[in-house]
C-alpha cells in the first residue's frame, strides 16, 4: 500500500545537521502520524507521500520546510510552575509549556526564583536538517482516527 492521504504512516528517522546525528529513533519505538492531516512536517509529509513499506531514504529540509526560521524576537518570561519536564531548570534545558495554541518545546535562557526567561523558538528553528527515514508500516486510518485527526494507539485515544 502507497502512502496516500489519511494513510496511518510508522517510520524510523535520524535526523541529522551537517552531517551530525541530533537524534534517531531506531533504538525506540518508529514514529506514528496520520498522513495529509498537518500533524507531521511539510517538508518530510512530502518526500514520504507515495512510499512504501520497506522503503528508506534520505531527505534534506530547509528551515522553511521543517521548524522554520529563527525569530530574534521570541522570547518570553513564564512561571516556572508552567514549565513540564523537569524539577530545577539550568539554562540550555528544554521545557514543555501548555498554552491555547497546544504544547510548544522552549530553551530555558535565565531561570528566576519564580519565573524563567524562554526562548520560544523551536531548538531545531533555522537549521537546515537530513532526515533518513525507514517506513515500518501502512494502512489505512480507521472512521475514529480521522474524525478525531490524529492515530489512535491499543484502546483508543480516550476522546
Amino acid at each position: 500500500m502507497s502512502i496516500t492521504k489519511n494513510s496511518v504512516v510508522e517510520f524510523h528517522y535520524t535526523l541529522s545537521e551537517a552531517g551530525e546525528q541530533i537524534e534517531t529513533s531506531t533504538k525506540t519505538e518508529p514514529l506514528v502520524y496520520l498522513h495529509g492531516q498537518g500533524s507531521m512536517l511539510p517538508g518530510l509529509e512530502n518526500a514520504i507521500e507515495g512510499k512504501n513499506v520497506g522503503d528508506k531514504f534520505e531527505v534534506t529540509l530547509t528551515p522553511e520546510e521543517s521548524y522554520g526560521e529563527r525569530r530574534d524576537d521570541a522570547m518570553q518570561r513564564i512561571p516556572l510552575k508552567h514549565l513540564q519536564g523537569a524539577k530545577v531548570w539550568k539554562p540550555g534545558m528544554t521545557a514543555i509549556v501548555e498554552s491555547n495554541q497546544g504544547r510548544h518545546q522552549v530553551t530555558i535562557v535565565k531561570v528566576g526564583r519564580f519565573n524563567a526567561d524562554c526562548d520560544l523558538n523551536h531548538p531545531f528553528a533555522g537549521k537546515t536538517l537530513t532526515f533518513a527515514v525507514e517506513i515500518v508500516s501502512v494502512r489505512e486510518a480507521t472512521e475514529e482516527e480521522l474524525s478525531h485527526g490524529h492515530v489512535h494507539g491499543t484502546g483508543g485515544c480516550g476522546h
